[in-house]
């Protein structure tokens, strides 16, 4: 039987048919580029309190390859954008980024900071912030934030920055997402550092409880090798030590005997005779 004889016959049928082909068709579809790049990039969650910002949950980390890519402070309003184009790196104009930040009003407060602007150097780590694709203008344009506590910058200013990556004119609708990461990969390489930002994690915002945890471990790993070196370094009781100094050395003993100028120590493997309040026997 013909579609259109079975239309003819049966039309509810044709019609539910007709109905679900597109919907199938539509959920086969392959994910787009910018899902791909979004799965391969995880975007870094940024939080902020009274201390100021922090990195909430750690994105994926980048490790910087080429220096050039320019930026400013988190808590600024403005967003320069460095270009890279045919393996260059092409950094904001410096009197277009003077001019923004006169126009956004805090060129002379991070002037006088010191914080002004931000070279990125190779080999810095940072966070993506964003992941964009641009298939009719051929570009793809990622958002990045310091990993500040992977790049040891105290006070923490997490630095921002805008890089678009300009690829050549209708070759983007056609690039794999492999052939993306691979020229993303260029300036902006997956770090295979391990340990990555896991004290970012923490951030400013954590800074206080953070701050704690690290006091309590250094006080534990002090106690620790405390115990570690006293279990190392054998106990000894000398001929003449005084009643303190044995306690200090085997502790509190079980038993004390006590004879007048002569006192016995009781511990669980050993006596320790005093006379006097001098050692004079240990068995």
């Amino acid at each position: 039987m013909t579609w259109k004889s079975l239309k003819a016959v049966v039309p509810g049928i044709a019609v539910a048919v007709a109905a679900v082909i597109p919907c199938s068709v539509a959920s086969a579809q392959a994910p787009s580029l910018e899902e791909q790049l979004a799965a391969q990039y995880k975007l870094v969650k940024m939080g902020s309190d009274t201390g100021g910002y922090s990195v909430v949950d750690p994105g994926t980390l980048l490790a910087i390859q080429k220096g050039g890519i320019l930026g400013v402070p988190y808590t600024d309003k403005t967003v320069l954008t460095t270009k890279y184009e045919g393996g260059a790196v092409h950094s904001p104009n410096s009197l277009l980024v003077q001019g923004r930040k006169s126009i956004f009003g805090h060129f002379s407060q991070t002037q006088s900071q010191g914080q002004a602007t931000h070279l990125f150097q190779t080999g810095e780590k940072v966070y993506p912030t964003k992941v964009e694709v641009n298939l009719q203008k051929d570009t793809v344009t990622m958002g990045i934030v310091a990993c500040d506590t992977c790049n040891k910058t105290d006070p923490p200013t997490y630095n921002k920055a805008q890089v678009v990556f300009e690829f050549p004119k209708g070759t983007l609708a056609k690039a794999s997402a492999g052939d993306v990461e691979d020229t993303i990969g260029q300036l902006l390489s997956i770090s295979d550092d391990s340990n990555q930002g896991q004290g970012d994690q923490q951030g400013n915002d954590q800074q206080g409880g953070q701050q704690g945890q690290d006091q309590g471990q250094a006080q534990g790993q002090g106690q620790g090798q405390q115990g570690q070196q006293q279990q190392s370094q054998p106990e000894t009781i000398q001929m003449g030590m005084t009643q303190d100094q044995v306690q200090a050395t085997l502790g509190q003993p079980e038993k004390i005997v006590n004879l007048g100028p002569k006192q016995i120590f009781v511990y669980k493997d050993l006596k320790v005779t005093f006379f006097n309040g001098r050692v004079v026997d240990v068995q």
